[in-house]
């Protein structure tokens, strides 16, 4: 580390930096929030707008599209204008796209609200992040903030169940996109008013417009390709077309950005062999949590016949695990223990709860089985994603924290599109499997009933079944890639000194976590 401190060390830190992470916190849920609680309304709002079962889709699709295929230039914006300004401008347009969305009189203006949000969320949610690694420095500090950050970022899905729930079942599908409107105006007018950003963190190189194009292109034809498996298989030519077109667009966006004096991304935020492993195991982690959300919300609601709003209050408990995790496990020890020996244990016992789920029964008690189940999950990716979250930034240079930020985001919501896909994919195999092989045993109408709801959960626990292996694969590669000892540790360095193409303040230590 240099001798010479960082402007932003010299200066001390931000006073008000704990009130910032108030209102990010509540932008952070909300975005989080959003990406379930649409959901639980979308069979009302169908019937409502008279969308096609072959178009409802799109309503999820729109919104993964836009945040996915935009939050690389998302991450660039923010280092480029500054992230407080990218901040509340993502908050006004997603508060606006919201209000659209919810006064929605047509399927194509649905659609398009939900593109809007997912573009402006493309620019929040790394602003949102990146702020968080250029105001806390502190090695402490900073693990509490992301201990808070990354209890939201886990549990802010299932607490979208739950108010999701309520508002359908209560009110009206439309409140479940109004309610964003005033989480966003109180985080817009706290961050006008205390969120402070260093000057020095701004990456003010011209915009690599060559890499804006084939990442958007990139990720948008990946996370479609994903979506299409889903719905059309994965044999599908326009399923493979997606596929091709990915990978020839993203090799194409890793050669210019190698070749490029400014690039979208530099490659060395994920060369970085602790960045890359943590990229690598969120997006997997991802990929079982989405598949836990989905097969356990369908299974309490059509094999249980729980309510909506009963769904999301069962879901309590993981939330409540999740928080633990992150904030009295994650946070409290990161500063003290390596970040790999509390993310590997983590992800190994969120498996342990996936491993009791994979013995789901129809008639299956909640609190014998589900309840402890969920509270392991809770615990496990509580503790894993608190460091996770805080290492996806920690060492980058001042100037490139926008984009790893979205890096972080990117892995997850790639790893949202691959769960879905891929765990439906093999649930429904394994449902229409049982289905045949069992079908002459049914021979009166309660006996092909009871058919029906056995072959369901025999596909959610053939699917749970790959996302326990899943969660182990993330656990193996933290241990083997994340060799960092945390802040103060070998990644806490910033990525190596700035070279002559670089901006202003690229070299600036801002992110080293002092102790």
């Amino acid at each position: 580390m240099s001798n010479a401190p960082s402007a932003s060390v010299t200066a001390g830190p931000d006073p008000r930096r704990w009130k910032a992470l108030a209102f990010i916190a509540i932008a952070q849920l909300m975005v989080v929030l959003d990406a379930t609680i649409v959901n639980i309304a979308l069979p009302s709002a169908q019937s409502d707008l008279g969308i096609s079962d072959a178009n409802r889709q799109w309503v999820i699709t729109a919104y993964a599209l836009a945040f996915g295929g935009l939050l690389l230039f998302g991450g660039r914006i923010s280092d480029l204008w500054g992230r407080k300004r990218a901040f509340v401008t993502g908050l006004a347009g997603f508060a606006a796209a919201s209000a659209l969305g919810g006064a929605a009189t047509s399927e194509t203006m649905l659609l398009g609200a939900r593109a809007l949000q997912g573009a402006f969320g493309a620019l929040l949610a790394p602003a949102a992040l990146s702020l968080l690694a250029v105001m806390f420095t502190d090695g402490k500090e900073r693990a509490k903030a992301f201990g808070i950050y990354g209890a939201i970022a886990g549990g802010g899905g299932a607490i979208g169940l739950i108010l999701g729930g309520v508002l359908t079942e209560y009110m009206d599908w439309r409140w479940t996109f109004y309610v964003n409107v005033p989480f966003a105006v109180i985080a817009a007018l706290g961050a006008v008013l205390v969120v402070r950003e260093p000057s020095v963190t701004r990456n003010r190189s011209a915009l690599d417009i060559p890499g804006v194009v084939l990442s958007t292109l990139g990720l948008v034809s990946l996370v479609y390709g994903f979506t299409r498996a889903e719905t059309d298989g994965w044999s599908e030519g326009g399923t493979i077309g997606m596929f091709v077109a990915a990978a020839v667009l993203l090799t194409a966006f890793a050669l210019v950005e190698s070749k490029v004096r400014a690039p979208l991304l530099p490659l060395r935020v994920v060369t970085d062999r602790n960045r890359g492993g943590v990229f690598l195991s969120l997006g997997l982690a991802t990929i079982a949590m989405f598949g836990l959300f989905l097969f356990l919300t369908y299974y309490l609601q059509i094999v249980q016949g729980y309510s909506p709003v009963k769904t999301g209050v069962a879901f309590l408990p993981m939330v409540a695990g999740m928080i633990t995790g992150s904030m009295q496990i994650g946070a409290r020890l990161m500063t003290r223990i390596p970040p790999r020996l509390l993310m590997a244990p983590g992800f190994v016992l969120a498996a342990g709860g996936m491993l009791l789920l994979t013995q789901l029964q129809v008639d299956s008690s909640y609190p014998a089985l589900i309840l402890p189940a969920e509270l392991m999950l809770g615990l496990g990716l509580g503790t894993a994603f608190m460091p996770a979250m805080s290492l996806a930034t920690l060492g980058v240079r001042s100037s490139d924290a926008g984009v790893a930020s979205a890096m972080a985001n990117t892995s997850q919501q790639v790893g949202g599109a691959i769960g879905t896909a891929l765990l439906n994919t093999i649930a429904a195999s394994a449902t229409t499997s049982y289905v045949a092989s069992h079908m002459a045993e049914a021979t009166s109408k309660p006996a092909q009933q009871m058919l029906k709801l056995e072959a369901m959960v025999q596909g959610y626990t053939s699917a749970i079944w790959w996302a326990v292996g899943i969660l182990l694969v993330s656990a193996a590669l933290v241990t083997v890639l994340v060799n960092t000892r945390g802040p103060g540790g070998s990644a806490a360095k910033t990525d190596g000194a700035a070279t002559s193409g670089d901006a202003a303040g690229d070299a600036e230590p801002v992110l080293v976590a002092m102790h």
